[in-house]
């Protein structure tokens, strides 16, 4: 198991419709996060835009492979993209993991 930490910034004036949204994610989304190998995922937002996400796969190639491959998702990334800075594509090809430098078991 992988531990993935990533971070995104959100417009300011996005960021009540962004936390909005992600109050009611629609239940195929998270329907495939699951059935494509993300668990424990979390997103933590700063009031300033920026977004912390974080989860955890066994495979993190496959994972976002899995999820590239949904019709869902498709749709989901094309409303969010929107919502983000400095982003050329959709926000889940923005995901660069973050080095792990300690984590206490």
């Amino acid at each position: 198991m992988r531990r993935i930490c990533f971070l995104l910034k959100v417009k300011p004036d996005r960021l009540a419709e962004y936390k909005r949204r992600h109050a009611a994610v629609w239940p195929d989304m998270l329907a495939a996060l699951r059935e494509t190998g993300w668990r424990n995922y979390s997103l933590f937002l700063r009031p300033d835009g920026l977004l912390v996400g974080y989860f955890e796969t066994d495979d993190l190639d496959a994972a976002l492979a899995g999820m590239a491959a949904t019709d869902v998702n498709s749709r989901w990334q094309a409303e969010m993209a929107p919502f983000f800075e400095g982003l050329d594509g959709q926000p889940d090809e923005g995901i660069v993991p973050v080095e792990e430098v300690f984590h206490l078991d």
